[in-house]
């Protein structure tokens, strides 16, 4: 792949804190190699700042290698940028040419309140994953892989759901900010396989409360979450919780 260097002019949102009023600011980056990630083109940018005497640009990441979900950049209007299956961490500037100019902003989302530029307070995914609470059954040592008989179609659904890093991106993407892909892959790896059973309807019920009550909107069936997720979460998850959450409520209403 033949390797090129660009010049590029960035127009990234800066904002103080939650409190204050965010707007765009324009840099120019020069010589950023074709073979850069994204975030090393940031790290490039931020050391010209810093040399300058100016404030860098404050942005999330960790892994970099596209496993934590930290590095949520909305670009160019799409979140992660204009690969497919990829997180910002593993885009290359090989997908830009020279003399671009890329705009750079944070999710938008009332339930994902802005800390600093391009940081979000993704918090709110984590309280939702802490009220569908854990499985109770006894996992004891470790048992022989046939022991549960778990066809193939079932464990790779199961394994693809479980493979949701939470970014976010399905939030930024969706025009009613809903967290439907997210909340279902994490309610479908479980409610897929034996373990995830007993707590089957309770979690449905908790963690769809829960992420009502977090602010997010409801699913606009678009599919826009789907198009943009790094891990390719499918939305038939979306429609296992939907009937998981109405079996829930019919069976918690013939209890009553």
């Amino acid at each position: 792949m033949e390797h090129y260097n660009m010049n590029l002019t960035l127009k990234v949102w800066k904002q103080k804190d939650g409190n204050s009023k965010g707007g765009f600011e324009t840099y120019k980056v020069n010589n950023i190699s074709s073979e850069m990630s994204f975030l090393e083109m940031f790290d490039v940018l931020n050391e010209q700042l810093i040399h300058e005497g100016k404030e860098p640009i404050a942005f999330d990441h960790d892994c970099r290698e596209g496993i934590c979900g930290m590095c949520s950049m909305y670009i160019n209007g799409r979140p992660h940028g204009p690969w497919q299956g990829t997180t910002t961490c593993q885009l290359h500037m090989r997908a830009f040419k020279d003399g671009d100019t890329i705009v750079v902003e944070p999710w938008r989302a009332n339930a994902f309140p802005v800390v600093k530029d391009l940081i979000v307070d993704r918090t709110s995914f984590d309280r939702i994953i802490q009220a569908g609470g854990y499985v109770s059954v006894n996992t004891g040592v470790t048992i022989d892989a046939n022991s549960h008989m778990i066809g193939k179609d079932i464990a790779d659904k199961a394994f693809a759901a479980a493979t949701c890093i939470g970014c976010g991106a399905c939030v930024a993407a969706c025009k009613n900010s809903s967290a439907l892909l997210f909340l279902s892959a994490k309610t479908s790896h479980l409610a897929l396989l034996p373990q995830g059973q007993p707590e089957r309807n309770n979690r449905a019920l908790a963690m769809v409360a829960q992420m009502d009550k977090e602010g997010f909107g409801s699913c606009t069936n678009t599919g826009a979450c789907e198009a943009v997720c790094p891990k390719e979460i499918e939305i038939t998850n979306i429609a296992r919780l939907n009937r998981d959450f109405a079996g829930a409520g019919l069976a918690a209403d013939i209890k009553e």
